[in-house]
């Protein structure tokens, strides 16, 4: 009954994502990284491996159901991988001693293999870890937000797109000590960017917005573009809001640097073969772009809405996330640090 009700967490946090319950990136690893919690401490496992088997079921699961929400399922790798850790060094601690140093690395690497042994001080260890993560996840908005002075000098144009916390937060705690211009495209058909002006100008930050068609005649005069992203993928490339590859376009053509706001939680070990493909994309009710109405040109009329753009890594000229800022081509690096090699693929 008890493992019905948790894997009932999982459907339950689908249903909130689907119907917007949760609005975005932020309340989605918190709700997940509360749901491996409770599973952690109320689940019924005996070792390591019973308990990455729960945690790939749900990832399945909810990779089936959202294949486009990549938040949810990327800390469930990264808490995989604490998994795996702090199994491999509470071994490694209860080995030490008893051992030579030989026949030790020997064991550790078995151990390293097998995760079905029982481990008594892993549950506790895990939940001490996540405590953690949690703090790191709560802190990572303020933590980039920290660096915008390092990225925004005075009386610098700055270029956004639509609304993201992340970026609105970075550029408020640059208005405590700088003077600067911010220009907010407006992103049609949401027009999202509307409400991102409002938050700015309510912090006496000088905010101009720009229709879409606006962008290539307003960008050069900017000085940098700043944007948040759905999600980082494997080679650097963006799952970005629809219209963010325009913008990147045009900022490449001025020669104008791209900065992308993202929490590590974004990153994704996906790789995108085609920007095709339908995995990658969802297409949002036309009726925002053209209002419902029949006739006998409109009856023949396709109307396509996406949400998503896919932009390239050589669009992108630095990402900025709590730990720091890195190039397109680091991204790989920090993957490697984020999730296990066998749980990038499941």
């Amino acid at each position: 009954m008890l493992e019905m009700e948790l894997y009932s967490d999982v459907i339950k946090l689908i249903s909130d994502i689907r119907h917007s319950k949760l609005h975005n990136s932020y309340d989605i690893a918190i709700h997940t990284e509360k749901l491996i919690e409770k599973l952690i401490s109320e689940g019924k496992w005996n070792s390591a491996e019973d308990l990455m088997t729960l945690i790939k079921l749900r990832i399945t699961r909810f990779a089936n159901a959202l294949p486009q929400e990549a938040t949810s399922v990327n800390i469930m790798r990264h808490i995989l991988k604490i998994i795996r850790d702090e199994y491999d060094s509470g071994f490694k601690n209860k080995g030490e001693g008893q051992q030579s140093a030989h026949h030790l690395g020997s064991t550790t690497m078995d151990d390293c293999e097998d995760y079905s042994k029982v481990l008594p001080s892993l549950k506790s260890s895990l939940l001490d870890n996540l405590a953690e993560y949690k703090v790191e996840l709560e802190s990572s908005a303020d933590n980039i937000a920290a660096q915008a002075l390092e990225h925004i000098h005075a009386n610098e144009i700055i270029l956004t797109v639509g609304k993201s916390s992340t970026v609105e937060k970075f550029l408020k705690y640059a208005a405590k000590s700088r003077k600067f211009q911010v220009v907010v495209v407006e992103a049609a058909p949401r027009f999202l960017g509307h409400l991102m002006a409002s938050n700015l100008a309510k912090n006496n930050i000088e905010t101009t917005v720009i229709p879409d068609s606006a962008v290539f005649a307003m960008m050069s005069r900017v000085n940098k573009v700043i944007i948040g992203t759905h999600t980082v993928l494997a080679n650097g490339g963006l799952r970005a809001e629809s219209g963010v590859h325009m913008v990147a376009l045009a900022a490449k053509h001025y020669s104008i640097p791209i900065m992308v706001l993202a929490h590590m939680y974004k990153l994704s070990p996906m790789h995108l073969c085609s920007s095709e493909q339908d995995a990658f994309n969802i297409c949002a009710s036309p009726a925002d772009v053209l209002p419902y109405s029949s006739g006998p040109l409109l009856d023949k009329v396709h109307v396509y809405n996406p949400v998503f753009d896919y932009v390239p890594p050589e669009l992108v000229t630095l990402f900025i996330s709590h730990q720091g800022g890195n190039a397109p081509s680091y991204v790989y690096r920090l993957l490697s640090e984020l999730y296990h090699p066998d749980d990038q693929e499941l």
